[in-house]
């Protein structure tokens, strides 16, 4: 599509289309070496369009991680509250979520620009850690609070058993982003969630 034919496009499209093409430059270039110039280029908008939707380039960053990681929230917080059985049959429903964002949308990639960028950008790193890591890990850590209360698990630190039973998503991100690129084998992060959910079922059960 021309950029004119862009820019006659109804205005309510046009924070989408920016936040695509700048999530595409960000994962090629980096935040750094990513311009606003080149972002307007590739959604083909004018630089003034882009200042309509968002204040500086951060802002268009923080834009990107709304719209490809945290939106996935609402999904979570849907299962998790309408779920009212055993906790033992959400878990495996929820890692095999996480493990469908990590195969099918920017999210690895995101999270290793996060990973890149935040010793030079604190901002960066600030933003995840409160948006994103501040409202998954509690959200966790109340599932398995609630299987602790029911008696389907033993008596165990939420905190570290959900940053246990995260840890393997977080590799498998790592791993396609990092080393499958590089000729790493490819790895099946749906059945690594499944595997994974079976051993902590497993390691969890109350005796």
């Amino acid at each position: 599509m021309s950029k004119a034919a862009k820019q006659r496009r109804a205005p309510a499209e046009r924070p989408k289309e920016i936040l695509e093409a700048a999530l595409a430059l960000f994962v090629e270039k980096g935040f750094a070496a990513t311009r606003l110039d080149d972002v307007a280029e590739r959604a083909g908008l004018s630089k003034a369009a882009i200042y309509l939707y968002f204040e500086d380039k951060m802002a268009l960053f923080q834009g990107v991680i709304r719209q490809a990681v945290i939106s996935n929230f609402g999904t979570v917080e849907a299962l998790a509250q309408a779920h009212r059985g055993p906790v033992t049959e959400i878990l495996p429903r929820l890692l095999e979520f996480m493990a469908s964002r990590i195969e099918d949308t920017p999210l690895p990639s995101i999270a290793k620009l996060v990973i890149g960028e935040s010793r030079a950008f604190p901002e960066i790193g600030r933003f995840y850690l409160k948006e994103v890591i501040g409202r998954g890990l509690p959200l966790l850590e109340a599932l398995i609070a609630r299987g602790i209360a029911q008696g389907e698990f033993r008596a165990v630190d939420p905190g570290l058993t959900v940053r246990s039973l995260i840890g393997p998503m977080l590799l498998a991100g790592v791993w396609k982003t990092v080393f499958e690129p590089i000729g790493g084998e490819r790895l099946d992060t749906r059945a690594l969630a499944r595997h994974h959910a079976d051993l902590m079922l497993h390691a969890l059960r109350a005796p």
